[in-house]
């Protein structure tokens, strides 16, 4: 395997072939995590691209001071996904629905399947508590809002906040970050 800094380095000073690697190691675990939050393969698709572009166009802003690589690219994911959820257009697609699409998201909607896996996160997030499983998967796996993870959860919005700071503790723990 390549040195992942050295190809986050090539990637910044603009190396189509780093791009390109970059690209075949997260795409999969990308667009999984999309796809649990805009519930539509072609669209999660879309989205991808999109981010890899963002990333492409402001990998400049990465600083590996801050966080790990694929940490940024999944936050860039994750905001793209949400910004489209609360498009216009997008809530306009969602009004005429149909039966077999809303059986396919129920079928569909673990949100630590084997495509948002590709990452190993599963393996972690399986180690958590009850409540730190619900929040992590409803923040960070379904695009949900602090305040709409509160109300699904039954669970006062700061006593959100502090489970998702104490959870993503956690799982830092567990990472050794």
């Amino acid at each position: 395997m390549v040195d992942q800094e050295l190809l986050i380095l090539q990637f910044q000073k603009k190396d189509v072939k780093a791009y390109e690697k970059l690209y075949g190691l997260y795409c999969d675990s990308i667009s999984g995590v999309v796809n649990n939050i805009v519930k539509n393969d072609n669209l999660a698709q879309e989205i991808t691209q999109d981010v890899f572009i963002k990333a492409w166009n402001n990998a400049e802003s990465y600083s590996p001071k801050k966080g790990r690589f694929f940490t940024w690219m999944l936050n860039i994911a994750r905001n793209a996904a949400i910004d489209c959820t609360r498009s216009k257009k997008y809530k306009q697609s969602k009004q005429n629905l149909n039966a077999d699409f809303l059986v396919n998201i129920l079928e569909t909607s673990s949100s630590l399947d084997n495509t948002t896996n590709t990452i190993g996160l599963k393996e972690f997030v399986t180690k958590l508590g009850d409540t730190c499983k619900s929040v992590i998967e409803l923040l960070y796996f379904k695009g949900f809002t602090q305040k709409e993870a509160s109300e699904e959860l039954e669970m006062p919005l700061g006593t959100i906040k502090t489970k998702n700071r104490t959870c993503i503790g956690e799982l830092r723990t567990m990472l050794g970050v």
